[in-house]
């Protein structure tokens, strides 16, 4: 199992860091959310707004576990507002680039219309049991709501597809919560990069395709600081040309809106250990 604290810690100041990828975070190698929330700690540190508000980020090239450098820059640094470019390399590579924003809370306009999905408490969802394929949910503990497993299991049986939407909940282990801002906002960075194909794929049971993503974006509308919970519903609306479109929604257990966001998958032939 994986700390999500201690696998993205930086080494390094003014700019310049170092990481070690942990294999804990694999999934056809580094997990990508993993990889983004590590640019978005590396921003955090940087940053002299500690609010993150948004992150776009594109996958360039895959990663191996080991070392990477990270570079940060601040095209923009404004009293409410700054904008911090993050460039993770490895072996002289560009890894992943990144465009994080920050920006102070303050007064404005306030309305809040996001209705959470209807979803049983964690407590009263069985949690996953079968051994994990990738190391990287032992990391989670998950439970999934909406399908449920037994459907799941069925489907690939049958080999006929289900919509495109994904409903569970999510907590960290071993370590739930996190008081660094930028850190608690990457916890839902990292669901909504990763749920991306296990809802786009459902249509498509026993495929000879995968789907990587190539970029994901996420925008942190509050701080989910206080729930360990997480309520994450994934979407996929259209895949079509070898591109799959989602959005997810991140909620926490009382029902807010804590995040949203999506990501462009590229459909790539399976390779044999997928």
């Amino acid at each position: 199992m994986g700390d999500f604290e201690q696998d993205t810690r930086l080494v390094g100041e003014n700019g310049r860091y170092t990481a070690t990828l942990s294999r804990d975070w694999e999934i056809w190698g580094p997990n990508g959310g993993y990889l983004a929330s590590i640019a978005l700690r590396a921003a955090g540190a940087e940053a002299a707004i500690q609010r993150p508000a948004c992150f776009a980020g594109q996958f360039l090239h895959s990663a191996d576990f080991a070392q990477v450098e990270i570079e940060v820059s601040a095209p923009r640094r404004g009293r409410r507002s700054e904008a911090l470019s993050v460039v993770i390399s490895q072996d002289a590579k560009p890894v992943l680039l990144a465009l994080v924003r920050t920006a102070c809370e303050g007064p404005g306009l306030e309305h809040d219309a996001a209705i959470a999905p209807a979803a049983p408490r964690p407590e009263d969802v069985p949690p996953t049991e079968d051994p994990p394929r990738h190391p990287f949910w032992r990391n989670l503990e998950t439970h999934w709501i909406d399908p449920p497993p037994e459907a799941f299991d069925e489907m690939l049986e049958s080999g006929r597809g289900l919509p495109p939407r994904r409903l569970s909940w999510h907590r960290f282990a071993p370590r739930a919560l996190f008081d660094d801002p930028f850190l608690d906002a990457a916890r839902s960075l990292l669901l909504i990069d990763t749920l991306t194909w296990p809802a786009a794929s459902l249509p498509h049971p026993n495929s000879a395709f995968i789907a990587p993503n190539l970029d994901v974006t996420t925008w942190f509308h509050r701080s989910a600081s206080q729930s360990d919970w997480l309520l994450v519903e994934h979407t996929s609306p259209v895949a079509e040309a070898g591109l799959m479109g989602t959005s997810g929604r991140v909620f926490d257990a009382a029902g807010r809106l804590i995040a949203s966001g999506g990501a462009q998958l590229f459909c790539v032939p399976r390779p044999p250990e997928a």
